[in-house]
């Protein structure tokens, strides 16, 4: 039958542009946190509902886009600055170009076929010291964060299979490209979970975030679970937060309320007709919960209205600092409302990451924790003093490492087989550096943890089984769904 002649398709058509006219879009925005709270997977576990007790409700992830140095913030190898100047192999820790880790890819690292010369080692650029009674040793170029390590749970032993951007800027988020895209972790939180707020996302994403180059919006997105567990890309500007929701500047809010109405009745009559109809009950609501999103949102980023004090611990009286801060101020204001999942991308410039140290390491790295150093202390310290601490997990991650030896005169390369994130707040240890690199920060030798053992102890603490969360006639396979870190469970 065409289409013209089927009876119900000329009042569906009606009610889609009714809908259109709303203002309100069809993004992923409204439907994040619009769970079906009955169906049930395989397992028997019911989506909405942890699968064990959860130690945090909500986790704030940052991540530094272009791929940190590990030996220049949070894993400091004199070494480096000892052998300066030499190869590896005229060091005396040769050795770690045969290690078993690093397979066939020798030629990555013990040569540059494109210049035809050995690598030199390349000397820290920057002194470390040790910090707080537990004595970590951590990078000058992070002072305030330092000052906090007593609060740090370091992992110093990541590794990874990919040095390209796009690929490991996509694994670290959780999105495994072994037979296609995946979730990433934050969508996983808000599809086994949902928000705490009804008036709010489960999942909000701030800062710019990757690049097309590097997997785009990708980065946020939840795959096959469906966009309703994607991301919620927010602005920190209170005036409009959210413009793809935001109705016509001629529309008053009670004359939206009333449209709102009538297409709620509109739909009930709907519904009756087709009473098995989920994916209507959901576009339902998602409208609903947009609607609301039009109040509760623009106040929940609004940062001006905390304590100068409050703004100045975050930075927001230095032009530096400023941008950041603002955003980890809203990322507390938003997991304070019940926001599950908030992640922070920092240096996406539109391209590979300002974080990628190819060439002047020294003075780039330097701006960057400038900009981020104060602001992270600010958000740690403030979660303290808030009671929020040990219910919220932060997370500081990069998708590599750099090399031990220089690229050019004043830059290193990508380096995926040793590198370091860490983790502060609920349910992990603070003051350990669990794992460690070798002597050059080469390889992660010691309790080694491939990039998606992370996502599953996030979510572990959260209250999710990252290998039980499945979709029917999805294989998720081990590699994907990673190993719970215990030894770092407080």
């Amino acid at each position: 039958m065409h289409r013209s002649e089927c009876p119900d398709w000329d009042s569906r058509r009606q009610r889609r542009a009714f809908l259109r006219d709303l203002g309100l879009g069809f993004g992923s925005v409204a439907l994040a946190s619009m769970l079906d709270r009955e169906a049930r997977a395989d397992t028997g576990w019911s989506r909405g509902q942890a699968m064990h007790a959860p130690r945090i409700k909500s986790v704030i992830w940052l991540f530094m886009v272009g791929g940190a140095s590990h030996v220049e913030t949070f894993d400091p190898k004199p070494e480096l600055t000892t052998h300066a100047g030499k190869t590896i192999a005229e060091s005396p820790h040769r050795a770690v170009l045969e290690s078993p880790f690093l397979k066939n890819r020798r030629a990555m690292v013990d040569d540059d076929p494109r210049k035809g010369v050995l690598p030199q080692i390349y000397p820290l650029q920057v002194g470390y010291r040790k910090r707080g009674d537990c004595g970590l040793e951590i990078s000058d170029w992070f002072p305030h964060v330092g000052g906090l390590a007593d609060d740090l749970c370091l992992i110093r032993s990541m590794w990874t299979e990919d040095n390209d951007h796009a690929a490991q800027l996509q694994f670290m988020q959780g999105r495994h490209r072994l037979d296609g895209f995946h979730p990433t972790v934050g969508a996983w939180a808000s599809y086994g979970l949902g928000s705490l707020n009804e008036n709010l996302p489960t999942f909000v994403v701030l800062g710019n975030p990757l690049s097309d180059c590097c997997g785009g919006k990708e980065g946020h997105r939840a795959a096959y679970l469906g966009p309703e567990f994607d991301g919620v890309p927010v602005s920190i500007d209170a005036s409009n937060p959210l413009p793809f929701v935001r109705p016509a500047d001629t529309l008053y809010h009670e004359e939206q309320a009333g449209e709102f109405d009538l297409l709620r009745k509109l739909n009930g009559l709907t519904e009756q007709r087709y009473p098995d109809d989920a994916a209507l009950r959901a576009r339902v609501k998602s409208y609903e919960l947009a609607f609301r999103m039009q109040s509760a949102m623009p106040a929940a980023v609004h940062v001006e209205t905390e304590t100068e004090a409050t703004q100045a611990m975050y930075g927001l009286d230095q032009s530096e600092t400023r941008e950041f801060g603002r955003q980890l101020l809203a990322s507390r204001r938003l997991v304070e409302r019940g926001v599950r999942f908030v992640q922070v991308f920092h240096g996406s410039n539109g391209g590979a990451g300002s974080w990628d140290a190819h060439s002047n390491l020294k003075d780039g790295h330097t701006a960057l924790c400038r900009q981020t150093d104060l602001p992270i202390a600010g958000l740690l310290r403030d979660l303290k003093q808030r009671g929020l601490f040990e219910e919220t997990l932060v997370v500081w991650a990069t998708e590599f490492g750099r090399t031990p030896g220089s690229e050019g005169a004043t830059g290193r390369d990508h380096h995926p087989f040793g590198f370091s994130i860490w983790l502060a707040g609920g349910g992990v240890k603070g003051g350990i550096a669990h794992g460690a690199t070798d002597e050059l920060g080469f390889h992660a030798v010691e309790h080694r943890h491939y990039v998606s053992d992370v996502n599953a102890t996030v979510l572990h603490l959260l209250g999710l089984d990252s290998g039980r969360l499945a979709i029917p006639g999805r294989i998720r396979l081990e590699k994907e769904t990673g190993h719970v870190i215990h030894d770092i469970l407080a």
